[in-house]
């Protein structure tokens, strides 16, 4: 791995159109497999400056970790693909990570993770057009929404534009909708009711000129029947950074994947930094929560 990262950093320099060339020219395969199920790694954390894992707030922030982990990660059975921007995603491919694998494309990472602007999600990763001329499988959109941000209505647009673009080139247009609160000093912190996020689930699955294409990723929730019965979109579900509640983590989403329209996980910290299995132990459990799930 070692050899193949200085070869990357290297390429960079002389020949930085070979990532590309990796990426669009990368073995594809459909979205669901046989069993109609699904499981993504998410690596977009850096594009929005989120580089905490456990207790070190710089854990994501070595790239040359982060693609061994990733690397080790989607080699592991039953492991469909990868989220990412482009500089992973890119790099994944060249690195050889991504054939036969699904890349999703995160397209919002303007919210910068604790600032004052953090929800206005603004496009600043890909594209529509770059989603499909790069031969990305679809794209993932943030879509945060709290009462009295004036950032909200500008996203709202952009996620509803992007799934009808999404759907016109029958790609997948994944969104993540997600309830927010702002504390006395303004600060934006996820809102823990499933109230809520019933809600903003209803809203992400009417946004856009076309629903089909529409996947929705969400937390596994107490009660993930009644929120997944706001849609009949498919559901992914995130990991977050459960930090030594992983187990708890790992118990919830066994019990949503039962509900029929949650499909599949798209962790990322959760399984790429795990407080006490390693990177491969970790995603082969959630590898198999999903693939190995009795119907």
């Amino acid at each position: 791995m070692q050899s193949a990262y200085l070869e990357l950093v290297r390429t960079r320099v002389r020949e930085p159109r070979a990532l590309q060339r990796a990426l669009s020219g990368r073995a594809r395969r459909p979205i669901a497999g046989p069993d109609g199920r699904l499981m993504l790694l998410a690596a977009d954390h850096t594009a929005r400056g989120m580089l905490a894992a456990g207790g070190d707030k710089l854990a994501v922030a070595d790239r040359f970790t982060l693609l061994d982990r990733l690397m080790r990660g989607l080699t592991v059975s039953g492991v469909d693909g990868v989220l990412a921007s482009a500089d992973i995603l890119e790099e994944l491919a060249f690195l050889g990570a991504l054939e036969g694998k699904l890349a999703i494309g995160t397209m919002n990472r303007g919210g910068v993770i604790g600032t004052k602007w953090e929800l206005d999600d603004r496009q600043t990763a890909y594209d529509v057009s770059h989603i499909a001329a790069m031969g990305l499988d679809g794209g993932k959109t943030l879509l945060r929404i709290e009462d009295t941000d004036p950032g909200i209505p500008p996203t709202l647009e952009l996620v509803a534009r992007i799934t009808t673009d999404l759907a016109d080139l029958g790609l997948m247009s994944l969104i993540e909708p997600l309830p927010y609160l702002k504390d006395e000093h303004g600060a934006a912190y996820l809102d823990p009711s499933e109230e809520k996020l019933i809600k903003v689930v209803a809203i992400a699955s009417g946004l856009g000129a076309s629903s089909a294409f529409t996947w929705l990723k969400i937390p596994a929730t107490e009660h993930p029947e009644r929120v997944a019965a706001a849609t009949s979109c498919p559901i992914l579900l995130l990991g977050g950074d459960p930090g030594a509640n992983w187990e708890q983590v790992f118990a919830r989403w066994e019990t949503a994947l039962a509900v029929p329209n949650v499909v599949g996980l798209v962790p990322g910290r959760a399984l790429l930094y795990p407080s006490v299995l390693s990177v491969e132990e970790a995603t082969a459990r959630a590898a198999n929560l999903v693939h190995g799930v009795s119907r």
